[in-house]
Protein backbone atom coordinates (compact mmCIF):
# COMPACT_ATOMS: atom_id res chain seq x y z
CA UNK A 1 0.00 0.00 0.00
CA UNK A 2 1.17 3.42 -0.62
CA UNK A 3 0.03 5.99 1.75
CA UNK A 4 0.90 9.93 1.51
CA UNK A 5 0.62 11.43 5.45
CA UNK A 6 0.86 15.26 5.74
CA UNK A 7 1.58 16.76 8.84
CA UNK A 8 1.26 20.59 9.34
CA UNK A 9 3.61 23.09 11.55
CA UNK A 10 2.21 22.04 15.12
CA UNK A 11 2.72 18.12 14.75
CA UNK A 12 6.48 19.10 14.16
CA UNK A 13 6.90 21.92 16.28
CA UNK A 14 9.78 20.75 18.63
CA UNK A 15 11.77 17.74 19.13
CA UNK A 16 9.29 15.86 20.57
CA UNK A 17 6.64 16.35 18.56
CA UNK A 18 9.11 15.72 15.38
CA UNK A 19 10.27 12.47 16.89
CA UNK A 20 6.36 11.35 17.52
CA UNK A 21 5.85 12.11 13.63
CA UNK A 22 8.87 9.88 12.82
CA UNK A 23 7.57 7.02 14.85
CA UNK A 24 3.95 7.39 13.18
CA UNK A 25 5.21 7.36 9.57
CA UNK A 26 7.73 4.44 10.39
CA UNK A 27 5.32 2.12 11.92
CA UNK A 28 3.20 2.28 8.66
CA UNK A 29 6.61 1.87 6.91
CA UNK A 30 7.40 -1.35 9.06
CA UNK A 31 4.07 -3.03 8.21
CA UNK A 32 5.31 -2.97 4.45
CA UNK A 33 3.93 0.14 3.27
CA UNK A 34 5.43 2.89 1.29
CA UNK A 35 5.53 6.14 2.77
CA UNK A 36 5.36 9.65 1.19
CA UNK A 37 5.76 12.14 4.25
CA UNK A 38 4.73 15.77 3.56
CA UNK A 39 5.55 18.42 5.82
CA UNK A 40 4.83 22.32 6.78
CA UNK A 41 7.34 24.46 8.43
CA UNK A 42 7.77 24.10 12.58
CA UNK A 43 5.08 25.50 14.31
CA UNK A 44 4.62 28.95 13.84
CA UNK A 45 8.33 29.22 11.71
CA UNK A 46 6.70 30.85 8.70
CA UNK A 47 4.79 33.55 10.44
CA UNK A 48 8.82 34.33 11.73
CA UNK A 49 10.17 34.40 8.67
CA UNK A 50 7.19 37.04 7.29
CA UNK A 51 8.19 39.43 10.89
CA UNK A 52 12.11 38.94 9.35
CA UNK A 53 11.27 40.09 5.78
CA UNK A 54 9.12 43.20 6.67
CA UNK A 55 11.40 44.16 9.41
CA UNK A 56 13.89 44.49 6.37
CA UNK A 57 11.23 45.78 3.67
CA UNK A 58 7.76 46.53 4.89
CA UNK A 59 6.69 45.80 1.50
CA UNK A 60 9.14 42.99 0.08
CA UNK A 61 8.78 41.78 -3.83
CA UNK A 62 6.72 38.44 -3.59
CA UNK A 63 9.13 36.53 -5.42
CA UNK A 64 11.80 37.74 -3.00
CA UNK A 65 9.11 36.62 0.03
CA UNK A 66 8.74 32.51 -2.08
CA UNK A 67 12.20 32.52 -2.10
CA UNK A 68 12.54 32.84 1.76
CA UNK A 69 9.57 31.46 3.21
CA UNK A 70 10.45 27.88 1.54
CA UNK A 71 13.19 27.53 3.70
CA UNK A 72 10.79 26.99 6.65
CA UNK A 73 9.59 23.37 5.13
CA UNK A 74 13.56 22.61 3.93
CA UNK A 75 14.31 22.70 7.51
CA UNK A 76 11.08 20.48 8.87
CA UNK A 77 11.78 17.72 6.16
CA UNK A 78 15.53 18.15 6.86
CA UNK A 79 15.22 17.61 10.40
CA UNK A 80 12.33 14.84 9.73
CA UNK A 81 14.75 12.67 7.68
CA UNK A 82 17.69 13.19 10.32
CA UNK A 83 15.23 11.57 12.98
CA UNK A 84 14.07 8.98 10.88
CA UNK A 85 17.82 7.98 9.90
CA UNK A 86 18.77 8.04 13.99
CA UNK A 87 16.07 5.75 14.62
CA UNK A 88 17.82 3.44 12.30
CA UNK A 89 15.21 4.00 9.17
CA UNK A 90 16.08 4.95 5.53
CA UNK A 91 14.74 8.26 4.76
CA UNK A 92 15.41 10.89 2.07
CA UNK A 93 13.64 14.48 1.98
CA UNK A 94 13.16 16.57 -0.97
CA UNK A 95 12.29 19.91 -2.03
CA UNK A 96 10.00 21.29 -4.90
CA UNK A 97 12.91 21.50 -6.88
CA UNK A 98 14.36 18.20 -6.36
CA UNK A 99 11.03 16.32 -7.10
CA UNK A 100 9.98 18.57 -9.24
CA UNK A 101 6.95 19.86 -8.57
CA UNK A 102 5.72 22.29 -11.58
CA UNK A 103 3.35 25.29 -10.67
CA UNK A 104 2.49 28.49 -12.72
CA UNK A 105 4.33 31.56 -12.11
CA UNK A 106 2.19 33.65 -9.53
CA UNK A 107 3.92 34.37 -6.62
CA UNK A 108 2.78 33.90 -3.00
CA UNK A 109 -0.18 31.98 -4.80
CA UNK A 110 0.76 29.65 -7.11
CA UNK A 111 -1.30 26.32 -8.49
CA UNK A 112 0.37 23.08 -9.53
CA UNK A 113 0.47 22.05 -12.57
CA UNK A 114 2.13 18.79 -12.49
CA UNK A 115 4.54 16.42 -10.96
CA UNK A 116 7.50 14.21 -12.16
CA UNK A 117 7.17 11.07 -9.79
CA UNK A 118 10.37 9.78 -11.05
CA UNK A 119 12.14 10.75 -8.07
CA UNK A 120 9.82 9.79 -5.50
CA UNK A 121 9.44 6.37 -7.08
CA UNK A 122 13.36 5.72 -7.35
CA UNK A 123 13.52 6.66 -3.42
CA UNK A 124 10.62 4.62 -2.76
CA UNK A 125 11.95 1.89 -4.59
CA UNK A 126 14.69 1.82 -2.62
CA UNK A 127 12.65 1.48 0.54
CA UNK A 128 12.82 4.54 1.74
CA UNK A 129 10.26 6.65 3.07
CA UNK A 130 10.43 9.92 1.19
CA UNK A 131 9.51 13.34 2.97
CA UNK A 132 8.49 16.46 0.92
CA UNK A 133 8.37 20.10 1.46
CA UNK A 134 5.13 21.28 1.54
CA UNK A 135 3.62 24.45 0.50
CA UNK A 136 6.22 25.07 -2.47
CA UNK A 137 7.21 24.39 -6.34
CA UNK A 138 8.54 25.42 -8.64
CA UNK A 139 7.93 27.92 -11.71
CA UNK A 140 9.44 27.86 -15.24
CA UNK A 141 11.89 30.35 -14.81
CA UNK A 142 13.48 27.82 -11.97
CA UNK A 143 12.50 30.11 -9.28
CA UNK A 144 10.56 28.92 -5.76
CA UNK A 145 6.96 29.41 -5.78
CA UNK A 146 4.49 29.17 -2.47
CA UNK A 147 0.81 27.93 -3.03
CA UNK A 148 -0.51 30.02 -0.12
CA UNK A 149 -1.76 29.73 3.16
CA UNK A 150 -2.95 25.82 3.92
CA UNK A 151 -0.51 24.67 0.75
CA UNK A 152 0.53 21.93 2.18
CA UNK A 153 -2.36 20.29 2.09
CA UNK A 154 -2.53 20.41 -1.74
CA UNK A 155 0.28 19.57 -2.05
CA UNK A 156 -0.15 16.29 -0.48
CA UNK A 157 -3.32 15.81 -2.24
CA UNK A 158 -1.57 16.55 -5.77
CA UNK A 159 1.64 14.10 -4.83
CA UNK A 160 -1.34 11.31 -4.08
CA UNK A 161 -2.92 12.11 -6.98
CA UNK A 162 0.35 11.46 -8.92
CA UNK A 163 1.64 8.41 -7.38
CA UNK A 164 -1.83 6.89 -7.32
CA UNK A 165 -1.60 6.43 -3.35
CA UNK A 166 -4.13 4.63 -1.79
CA UNK A 167 -5.04 6.92 0.60
CA UNK A 168 -4.14 10.54 1.72
CA UNK A 169 -4.01 11.49 5.46
CA UNK A 170 -3.54 14.69 6.57
CA UNK A 171 -2.71 15.10 10.38
CA UNK A 172 -4.03 18.23 12.12
CA UNK A 173 -3.89 19.71 15.91
CA UNK A 174 -7.56 17.95 15.57
CA UNK A 175 -9.08 14.46 15.69
CA UNK A 176 -10.99 15.23 12.51
CA UNK A 177 -13.38 17.50 11.05
CA UNK A 178 -16.53 18.49 13.35
CA UNK A 179 -19.72 19.84 12.85
CA UNK A 180 -18.07 23.43 14.02
CA UNK A 181 -14.84 24.51 15.62
CA UNK A 182 -14.67 22.62 18.95
CA UNK A 183 -12.81 26.07 20.23
CA UNK A 184 -15.70 28.04 19.39
CA UNK A 185 -18.60 25.35 19.82
CA UNK A 186 -18.32 23.34 22.79
CA UNK A 187 -21.17 20.78 21.87
CA UNK A 188 -19.40 20.36 18.46
CA UNK A 189 -18.81 16.52 17.51
CA UNK A 190 -16.39 14.51 14.86
CA UNK A 191 -17.93 13.53 11.75
CA UNK A 192 -17.50 10.17 10.90
CA UNK A 193 -17.64 10.91 7.28
CA UNK A 194 -18.06 13.73 5.06
CA UNK A 195 -18.37 14.51 1.31
CA UNK A 196 -15.96 16.06 -1.07
CA UNK A 197 -18.68 18.89 -1.35
CA UNK A 198 -19.48 19.73 1.57
CA UNK A 199 -15.54 19.64 2.92
CA UNK A 200 -15.13 21.70 0.07
CA UNK A 201 -17.41 24.38 1.37
CA UNK A 202 -16.63 23.81 4.95
CA UNK A 203 -13.22 24.87 4.04
CA UNK A 204 -13.84 27.67 1.31
CA UNK A 205 -16.13 29.18 4.11
CA UNK A 206 -13.52 28.92 7.20
CA UNK A 207 -13.47 25.65 8.46
CA UNK A 208 -9.87 25.75 8.40
CA UNK A 209 -9.18 22.09 8.91
CA UNK A 210 -8.36 21.73 5.51
CA UNK A 211 -6.96 24.04 2.41
CA UNK A 212 -10.30 23.98 0.05
CA UNK A 213 -7.87 23.49 -3.48
CA UNK A 214 -6.71 20.33 -1.75
CA UNK A 215 -10.15 19.14 -1.49
CA UNK A 216 -10.74 20.38 -5.30
CA UNK A 217 -7.66 18.07 -6.14
CA UNK A 218 -9.18 15.07 -4.00
CA UNK A 219 -12.44 15.12 -5.49
CA UNK A 220 -11.19 15.83 -9.03
CA UNK A 221 -8.91 12.68 -8.79
CA UNK A 222 -10.56 10.63 -5.99
CA UNK A 223 -8.14 10.77 -3.54
CA UNK A 224 -9.64 9.23 -0.23
CA UNK A 225 -8.80 11.57 2.03
CA UNK A 226 -8.90 11.35 5.77
CA UNK A 227 -8.33 13.57 8.51
CA UNK A 228 -6.51 12.74 11.65
CA UNK A 229 -5.26 14.18 15.31
CA UNK A 230 -0.91 13.86 15.08
CA UNK A 231 -1.22 13.82 18.57
CA UNK A 232 -2.98 10.60 19.41
CA UNK A 233 -4.44 7.21 17.30
CA UNK A 234 -8.09 7.94 17.04
CA UNK A 235 -9.99 7.37 13.97
CA UNK A 236 -10.61 10.77 11.78
CA UNK A 237 -12.82 11.67 9.34
CA UNK A 238 -12.93 10.28 5.73
CA UNK A 239 -13.55 13.00 2.89
CA UNK A 240 -14.99 10.84 -0.05
CA UNK A 241 -18.30 10.64 -2.57
CA UNK A 242 -20.91 7.86 -1.93
CA UNK A 243 -24.25 7.57 -0.34
CA UNK A 244 -23.41 5.85 3.06
CA UNK A 245 -22.58 9.33 4.39
CA UNK A 246 -24.23 10.24 7.56
CA UNK A 247 -27.97 10.96 7.46
CA UNK A 248 -28.07 14.87 8.50
CA UNK A 249 -29.66 17.91 6.87
CA UNK A 250 -26.80 20.27 7.95
CA UNK A 251 -23.57 18.52 8.44
CA UNK A 252 -21.38 21.60 10.03
CA UNK A 253 -21.51 25.27 10.84
CA UNK A 254 -18.58 27.31 9.90
CA UNK A 255 -17.48 30.64 10.04
CA UNK A 256 -15.23 33.18 8.42
CA UNK A 257 -13.81 36.60 10.61
CA UNK A 258 -11.34 37.78 7.56
CA UNK A 259 -14.30 39.17 5.79
CA UNK A 260 -15.14 43.04 4.90
CA UNK A 261 -18.22 44.79 3.04
CA UNK A 262 -18.33 47.35 0.42
CA UNK A 263 -21.27 48.98 -0.25
CA UNK A 264 -21.21 51.33 -3.69
CA UNK A 265 -23.97 53.58 -3.67
CA UNK A 266 -25.83 55.22 -6.30
CA UNK A 267 -24.22 53.84 -9.20
CA UNK A 268 -26.29 54.22 -12.95
CA UNK A 269 -29.17 51.93 -12.94
CA UNK A 270 -27.98 50.59 -16.52
CA UNK A 271 -26.72 48.26 -18.53
CA UNK A 272 -22.70 47.05 -17.62
CA UNK A 273 -22.03 48.65 -14.80
CA UNK A 274 -21.98 45.46 -12.75
CA UNK A 275 -19.59 44.38 -14.93
CA UNK A 276 -17.16 47.71 -15.07
CA UNK A 277 -16.94 47.32 -11.16
CA UNK A 278 -16.27 43.23 -10.62
CA UNK A 279 -14.28 43.47 -13.98
CA UNK A 280 -12.33 46.18 -12.45
CA UNK A 281 -11.66 44.23 -9.12
CA UNK A 282 -11.28 40.85 -11.08
CA UNK A 283 -8.02 42.07 -13.23
CA UNK A 284 -6.62 43.13 -10.10
CA UNK A 285 -6.94 39.76 -8.42
CA UNK A 286 -9.78 40.61 -6.01
CA UNK A 287 -12.29 37.36 -5.25
CA UNK A 288 -15.43 38.52 -4.45
CA UNK A 289 -17.86 36.63 -2.68
CA UNK A 290 -21.61 37.56 -1.25
CA UNK A 291 -23.27 39.96 -3.93
CA UNK A 292 -26.55 42.37 -3.50
CA UNK A 293 -28.38 44.74 -5.64
CA UNK A 294 -30.52 46.43 -4.76
CA UNK A 295 -33.84 47.35 -7.05
CA UNK A 296 -33.12 50.31 -9.04
CA UNK A 297 -35.08 53.82 -8.51
CA UNK A 298 -34.67 57.20 -9.74
CA UNK A 299 -32.04 55.43 -11.93
CA UNK A 300 -29.68 54.21 -9.26
CA UNK A 301 -29.17 51.78 -7.82
CA UNK A 302 -26.81 50.14 -5.09
CA UNK A 303 -24.04 46.77 -5.28
CA UNK A 304 -22.63 45.41 -2.05
CA UNK A 305 -20.28 42.73 -1.53
CA UNK A 306 -17.49 40.94 0.41
CA UNK A 307 -14.06 40.44 0.31
CA UNK A 308 -11.26 39.56 2.73
CA UNK A 309 -10.37 42.21 4.90
CA UNK A 310 -6.64 42.50 3.15
CA UNK A 311 -8.57 43.09 -0.42
CA UNK A 312 -11.06 45.71 0.92
CA UNK A 313 -9.07 49.23 1.01
CA UNK A 314 -7.64 47.97 -2.55
CA UNK A 315 -11.05 47.63 -3.75
CA UNK A 316 -12.13 51.02 -2.45
CA UNK A 317 -9.40 52.60 -4.59
CA UNK A 318 -10.50 50.43 -7.24
CA UNK A 319 -13.99 51.77 -7.36
CA UNK A 320 -12.80 55.52 -6.55
CA UNK A 321 -10.67 55.30 -9.67
CA UNK A 322 -12.93 53.50 -12.07
CA UNK A 323 -16.67 53.70 -11.21
CA UNK A 324 -19.34 56.90 -11.07
CA UNK A 325 -20.90 56.84 -7.67
CA UNK A 326 -22.62 58.99 -5.04
CA UNK A 327 -21.31 56.98 -1.97
CA UNK A 328 -19.11 53.90 -0.85
CA UNK A 329 -18.65 52.62 2.06
CA UNK A 330 -16.35 49.83 3.45
CA UNK A 331 -17.34 47.61 7.04
CA UNK A 332 -14.55 45.22 8.63
CA UNK A 333 -16.20 44.60 11.62
CA UNK A 334 -18.62 41.79 10.23
CA UNK A 335 -18.09 38.16 9.44
CA UNK A 336 -19.65 34.98 7.35
CA UNK A 337 -21.57 32.50 9.39
CA UNK A 338 -22.66 29.05 6.83
CA UNK A 339 -24.47 25.97 6.94
CA UNK A 340 -23.27 23.16 4.87
CA UNK A 341 -24.44 19.54 4.22
CA UNK A 342 -25.80 17.88 1.03
CA UNK A 343 -29.03 16.90 2.92
CA UNK A 344 -30.35 20.73 2.31
CA UNK A 345 -30.90 19.92 -1.07
CA UNK A 346 -34.10 17.64 -0.86
CA UNK A 347 -35.14 19.41 2.68
CA UNK A 348 -37.29 22.85 2.63
CA UNK A 349 -36.88 24.94 5.55
CA UNK A 350 -33.68 24.94 6.75
CA UNK A 351 -32.70 28.45 5.92
CA UNK A 352 -35.41 29.56 7.40
CA UNK A 353 -34.89 27.23 10.69
CA UNK A 354 -31.01 29.02 10.68
CA UNK A 355 -32.59 32.26 10.81
CA UNK A 356 -34.81 31.87 13.55
CA UNK A 357 -31.62 30.65 15.39
CA UNK A 358 -30.46 34.50 14.70
CA UNK A 359 -33.87 35.74 15.46
CA UNK A 360 -33.91 34.12 18.33
CA UNK A 361 -30.73 35.14 19.80
CA UNK A 362 -31.26 38.97 18.36
CA UNK A 363 -28.36 38.68 16.15
CA UNK A 364 -29.63 40.84 12.55
CA UNK A 365 -28.51 39.46 9.09
CA UNK A 366 -26.54 41.86 6.82
CA UNK A 367 -26.56 39.67 3.55
CA UNK A 368 -27.92 36.62 2.53
CA UNK A 369 -26.30 34.26 0.45
CA UNK A 370 -26.91 30.57 -0.37
CA UNK A 371 -25.79 27.43 -3.22
CA UNK A 372 -27.60 23.96 -3.16
CA UNK A 373 -25.84 22.42 -0.37
CA UNK A 374 -24.65 25.66 1.96
CA UNK A 375 -26.86 29.30 3.13
CA UNK A 376 -24.19 31.79 4.37
CA UNK A 377 -25.50 35.30 6.40
CA UNK A 378 -23.25 38.15 6.86
CA UNK A 379 -23.28 39.57 10.45
CA UNK A 380 -21.69 41.69 12.80
CA UNK A 381 -18.41 40.08 13.81
CA UNK A 382 -19.13 40.55 17.82
CA UNK A 383 -21.65 38.33 17.33
CA UNK A 384 -20.04 35.36 15.65
CA UNK A 385 -19.67 32.42 18.26
CA UNK A 386 -23.02 33.16 19.93
CA UNK A 387 -24.23 32.87 15.92
CA UNK A 388 -22.46 29.58 15.33
CA UNK A 389 -23.44 28.46 18.97
CA UNK A 390 -27.56 29.66 18.59
CA UNK A 391 -27.43 27.75 15.08
CA UNK A 392 -25.47 24.36 16.28
CA UNK A 393 -28.26 24.15 18.54
CA UNK A 394 -30.99 24.80 16.67
CA UNK A 395 -29.91 21.91 14.52
CA UNK A 396 -28.92 19.81 16.94
CA UNK A 397 -25.60 19.13 15.77
CA UNK A 398 -23.78 18.04 18.83
CA UNK A 399 -26.53 14.96 19.10
CA UNK A 400 -26.89 13.55 15.82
Amino acid sequence: MLIVKKFGGTSVGNRDRIFNVANRCIEDYKKGNDVVVVLSAMGKYTDVLIDMAKEINPNPPKREMDMILTTGEQQSVALMSMAMASLGVPAVSLNAYQVAMHTTSVYSNARIKRIDTERIRNELEQHKIVIVTGFQGVNKYDDYTTLGRGGSDTTAVAIAAALHADKCEIYTDVDGVYTADPRKVPAARKLDQVTYDEMLELATLGAGVLHNRSVELAKKYGVRLVVRSSLNTNEGTVVREGSKMEKMIVSGVAADTDAARVAVIGLKDEPGVAFKLFNALAKQNINIDMILQSIGRHGKKDISFTCTDEDADAAKQIIEEQMDFEEIDVDKGVSKVSIVGAGMQSNAGVAAKMFEALYDANINIRMISTSEIRVTVLINEKNTERAMNAIHDKFNLGNE
